[in-house]
C-alpha cells in the first residue's frame, strides 16, 4: 500500500478534502494508495480531530520544543517515515503532502522527500510567493487570482507546477472574500493533482 502522510498546522480543510476524495474515488482500489497519517506542529490544530474521526494515525511535534529548525525537521522526518511505513516498501511514504503546514522546511528535509513532496499555494505561481498573497494581488490590481499545486524544492514556493485554478477578482473583494473563493478551488485541485501523481506511480 502506498502511504500518504499529510502535514497541517490548523483547520486542515485541504487535508479533509483530500481524505474525502480518496475515500470517494477509491484510491485504495485504483492505486493501492491511502492517506495513512496526519502530522501537525500544533497540538490544537483543528484538523487533527477530523483525522481521528476518519481513523487516521495522528502525531504532534511542537517545533517550539526543538533547539533549531534542523533539529525539528530531523524529528519530523523520523515521525513521517515511521507513520508512512518506511522499511515495509521502497520509498515510503509515497507522498508527503503539505496542507497548510506553516513551516519553512530545511534543504535536508526537502532532499529527503525529493519528488514525493507537494504543496498548495494560494496564488498563481510564480506570482506572489510567500505570505499575504490575496492582499498583494488586490494591491497590484490583479483581475485574476488563484491557487497552485506544486512540487516542493529548497526554494520557497518554486518547483514544478502540477495544477492551477483561476478565479476572478471582483470589484469589492477583500483579502478575506478572495481567500474564500480561492479556497473552494484549492479543495478541488489538490486532490486532483495528487490523484494524477498516484496514477503515475501505479
Amino acid at each position: 500500500m502506498k502511504n500518504i502522510v499529510i502535514l497541517i498546522s490548523g483547520g486542515g480543510s485541504n487535508m479533509a478534502a483530500i481524505v474525502r476524495h480518496a475515500e470517494q474515488a477509491g484510491w485504495a482500489r485504483r492505486f493501492g494508495a491511502r492517506v495513512s497519517a496526519v502530522v501537525s506542529n500544533k497540538a490544537d490544530a483543528k484538523g487533527l480531530q477530523f483525522a481521528r474521526e476518519h481513523h487516521l494515525a495522528t502525531a504532534v511535534l511542537d517545533h517550539k520544543a526543538f533547539p533549531s529548525r534542523e533539529a525539528f525537521d530531523a524529528a519530523l522526518m523520523a515521525e513521517i517515515d515511521r507513520l508512512g511505513g518506511a522499511g515495509s516498501e521502497a520509498d515510503q511514504p509515497a507522498l508527503v503532502v503539505l496542507a497548510g503546514f506553516m513551516r519553512i522546511l530545511t534543504p535536508g528535509f526537502v532532499a529527503h522527500y525529493a519528488g514525493r513532496l507537494v504543496n498548495i499555494h494560494p496564488s498563481l505561481l510564480p506570482a506572489f510567493p510567500g505570505l499575504h498573497t490575496h492582499q498583494r494581488a488586490l494591491d497590484m490590481g490583479c483581475k485574476f487570482a488563484g491557487a497552485t499545486v506544486h512540487q516542493v524544492t529548497a526554494e520557497l514556493d518554486h518547483g514544478e507546477i502540477l495544477e492551477q485554478a483561476v478565479v476572478p477578482v471582483l470589484p469589492h473583494d477583500t483579502a478575506d472574500t478572495l481567500a474564500a473563493r480561492v479556497l473552494t478551488q484549492e479543495h478541488l485541485i489538490y486532490p486532483r493533482a495528487i490523484e494524477r501523481l498516484l496514477a503515475g506511480l501505479a
